[in-house]
């Protein structure tokens, strides 16, 4: 293991707290669009979780890879969805995407309780 994911997010809670007190309408505004996008319709929650995480392998976003991973996680997705969505993000994002989905894959690991770390 490379990173520890789950103390990432923790970490950024406190900064994240920050800056919704310092720019709280801002703040609100992101929320409401996040709010909005996961609402389901014709994609569940999950997939649009497994999208999140392909789009924060493809911008290269540790933050976000963190997040989303254990969003997806927290909705249900398999290991399979999970590597099935980041073969989406590599085929968009080339050889950077690659580096960053197996940091996604070890995110996603650290937050399913369903997951077993390969030997």
């Amino acid at each position: 293991m490379h990173r520890n994911w789950k103390e990432l997010t923790t970490g950024l809670n406190g900064a994240l707290r920050e800056l919704r007190g310092g720019a709280p309408e801002v703040m609100k505004g992101f929320s409401a669009i996040a709010q909005a996008a996961l609402e389901p319709g014709a994609l569940n929650t999950k997939t649009k979780e497994l999208i999140a995480l392909a789009i924060g392998v493809a911008t290269r976003c540790d933050d976000c890879i963190a997040f989303h991973a254990k969003a997806a996680a927290d909705q249900g997705a398999t290991r399979e969805e999970i590597l099935e969505a980041l073969g989406m993000a590599i085929y968009m994002g080339a050889g950077p995407s690659v580096m960053y989905a197996a940091h996604a894959v070890e995110a996603f690991a650290q937050f399913s309780p369903a997951t077993v770390e390969p030997a």
